[in-house]
């Protein structure tokens, strides 16, 4: 065997060592990202999809804001940064709503009836998310304090018709979801797929085995 034919395959050697040390550490990050997305991106995507929002606006008022400390105080919270860690300052609104479209409420129009009174407003179905996303300081000077009386766009529950959120889009909510299973997933396959062909000894047999069943043009 000639030097030239030897360094080319020294050259393959590392170029294929490399490969698969890329491969093996993309497979164990893409379980760990899967792992990952599952509470903070999967889990929520799913419980907005179930809960059926409606993709239209709808009208809201706040009624009553309150801000209060104390783990024992934040039984819920209209708005937290950090979703894992129990909440030691929240605040908690209240609104009206009607399903009167936000877009069709004329210019100094005034609600007297609602189809829902004094429940609990979220700023998503979670309650919960992280900077710079969400903002609980900016949310409670939107929605709280002093704008009682002012209308605003909300989205309400068809299937639980109390749940009241802020933001919601069917679109991203599902683009989310769809990519937080397929990407980490799709990595992991192909990683393991290219590994395994190259490594395991049973796995190129049965290839070329099941290669032979297709007839040859």
């Amino acid at each position: 065997m000639s030097k030239e034919s030897l360094t080319l395959i020294n050259i393959a050697e590392t170029a294929k060592f490399y490969t698969s040390l890329c491969l093996g550490t993309t497979a164990f990050l893409s379980v760990f990202a899967f792992l990952f997305l599952i509470p903070f991106v999967v889990d929520p995507a799913i419980t907005s999809l179930l809960a059926h929002y409606d993709p239209v606006p709808v009208t809201c008022v706040a009624t009553t804001h309150v801000y209060v400390e104390g783990i024992s105080n934040c039984s819920w919270s209209s708005c937290r940064e950090g979703c894992t860690k129990e909440a030691t300052r929240c605040h908690q609104i209240y609104v009206n709503y009607t399903k009167l479209p936000y877009k069709l409420l004329k210019d100094d129009e005034r609600i007297s009836s609602w189809d829902v009174v004094e429940t609990k407003f979220l700023i998503n179905t979670e309650g919960c998310g992280y900077p710079p996303s969400v903002n609980c300081t900016q949310f409670a000077k939107q929605y709280g304090y002093g704008t009682a009386g002012t209308y605003f766009p909300c989205y309400y529950s068809r299937v639980h018709p109390d749940m009241v959120v802020a933001r919601y889009s069917w679109d991203d909510t599902l683009r989310h979801l769809v990519l937080s299973l397929a990407i980490p997933n799709l990595l992991f396959v192909v990683s393991v797929g290219l590994l395994s062909y190259w490594y395991c000894p049973g796995c190129g047999r049965s290839c070329q085995k099941y290669m032979h069943h297709f007839p040859e043009e």
